[in-house]
């Protein structure tokens, strides 16, 4: 039941999400993916930690194919080389049985995460106020401190 529920939730949070979003929602998890991993090389069940390594490698794939080498400049490299050392530090963790390799992965999966998502989050909303034009004895309070002719600074009100 928890697993349905789950994946309710996830389908949810995807379907309008923006490309950004996305790739939080496989930076989760593949975070997910490496915990579960980790608790099974705790627990010794071969198993769990193979789908669990197999599914990782598969979403880091599915990250891997979303870098525009090409037109990505810089970003997209270092984005690579993130990818890459991950995948590098998978197989290593795996071979040799390594909770606490998994879970640096995980410290770094999440930090990069994090950066994405503040990419994602929305502008922060300012209220926005009525600016009501000043009047002709502020105006020309205004006008004699910056030296202007007081004409000058008329507003006219529109509707």
């Amino acid at each position: 039941m928890v697993m349905m529920t789950d994946l309710s939730y996830r389908k949810s949070a995807i379907e309008g999400a923006s490309a950004i979003g996305l790739m939080i929602a496989l930076f989760d998890t593949l975070a997910g993916d490496l915990r579960r991993a980790a608790a099974a090389i705790r627990s010794n069940d071969i198993q769990t930690r193979c789908n669990e390594l197999n599914h990782a490698v598969l979403v880091l794939s599915q990250l891997e194919s979303w870098i525009d080498l090409t037109n990505g400049g810089e970003s997209a490299q270092t984005l690579s080389r993130f990818y890459a050392y991950l995948r590098a530090k998978m197989l290593e963790a795996a071979g040799n049985k390594s909770a606490k390799l998994l879970e640096a992965q995980i410290d770094m999966i999440l930090h990069v995460r994090s950066s994405w998502q503040q990419l994602d989050a929305p502008p922060a909303q300012v209220p926005e106020t009525k600016a009501e034009a000043p009047s002709e004895k502020a105006s020309a309070r205004y006008a004699t401190a910056l030296e202007i002719e007081p004409d000058s600074t008329r507003f006219s009100r529109s509707a």
